[in-house]
């Protein structure tokens, strides 16, 4: 039996994220090294030129192929990185080239399946291949997706999302998580765990696996909240009231309150309970530590205090979350 190559066209342009390029070869790359077999993947990078592309980090990289060369041909998988700006308030907005979403458009028409990588699911949706679809994009820029684009169902939490033949990935590290779950749904997890592995991947994390964490949140713009949060992080098992931080910081108990609605948008109390709960899904997804440990080591106490916890901040329960995440050895 011949080996089975997959022809892989990641779509390429000027401002384009460089690792959303970069991300997923390397993972398809070390499927062959893994296996040992010609079995893998057949990657281009396709513009609309040769020309060098200038990404957004300012590295300048060669076009394979153009557009025009590769219409017509029967795509596996087609891949389609996004780009960012900072408008006039230095937010951070998804920004789609109209000639590049025409190229994508019909290009999706020759391709098995389509995915985008991190806001390149705003150029799928400019596209219209989100339509109807429910869609994942960086957190950032997931309320932009969700207001231009009504008919798409924007999830902005989930790391990736598959809806039939169009995935969606999240921001950043994400791109690796979506191109192992491409190589897992093409040649099974087994081996797609193994180049986790490699990658030093501490969890290939599943689909449903949130892209927000405690550590996720803004970082203020004040050294004594920045040291309050390492110091919650450190005493994490301690009982931590708002009076003995308030004390630890050398400020009133509600000018402490304060800081924190004004800095982290949240009350001490609900900052402590979302970092407690990030400590615990660690401890869940990669320890066989009963859930009295998880809730005396994550400064719950009991068993129930950590389920109602879990139950407002991931609707959800730690028998079932530790079901569902749990890293398999």
């Amino acid at each position: 039996m011949s080996p089975v190559r997959r022809f892989v066209v990641i779509v390429l342009f000027d401002g384009v994220d460089l690792l959303d390029v970069t991300g997923p070869p390397e993972v398809f790359a070390l499927l062959r090294r893994e296996t040992g077999e010609a079995t893998g993947y057949d990657v281009v990078l396709a513009a609309e030129t040769m020309d060098p592309v200038t990404t957004s980090a300012g590295v300048r990289i060669l076009p394979d192929t153009t557009f025009q060369e590769v219409a017509g041909r029967s795509i596996d998988t087609l891949l389609v990185p996004g780009a960012v700006e900072l408008d006039a308030e230095g937010r951070v907005r998804a920004v789609s080239d109209p000639a590049v979403v025409s190229r994508v458009k019909a290009l999706a028409g020759q391709a098995r399946r389509v995915a985008s990588v991190c806001v390149g699911a705003h150029i799928l949706a400019e596209a219209g291949l989100l339509d109807g679809r429910r869609a994942t994009t960086h957190w950032s820029t997931a309320r932009q997706l969700a207001a231009e684009h009504p008919r798409v169902e924007v999830d902005a939490d989930p790391i990736f999302i598959r809806d039939q033949d169009v995935w969606t990935g999240a921001g950043i590290s994400a791109c690796l998580d979506l191109s192992l779950a491409l190589v897992a749904d093409d040649f099974g997890e087994a081996v797609a765990l193994r180049i986790a592995r490699q990658l030093v991947m501490y969890l290939k994390r599943p689909s449903g696996q949130s892209q927000f964490s405690v550590p996720l949140e803004p970082v203020s713009t004040t050294r004594r909240v920045e040291d309050l949060r390492h110091h919650i992080t450190r005493n994490i098992a301690e009982q931590l009231t708002v009076t003995d931080l308030a004390a630890h910081a050398h400020v009133s108990e509600r000018q402490l309150t304060r800081i924190f609605k004004t800095e982290l948008g949240m009350t001490p109390a609900a900052y402590i309970e979302s970092a407690r709960v990030e400590v615990a899904r660690n401890q869940l997804e990669s320890t066989d530590a009963t859930l009295e440990r998880v809730a005396s080591a994550c400064g719950f106490n009991t068993t129930d205090t950590l389920i109602r916890a879990f139950r407002r901040q991931l609707d959800t329960t730690p028998t079932e979350y530790r079901n569902r995440f749990r890293s398999s050895s």
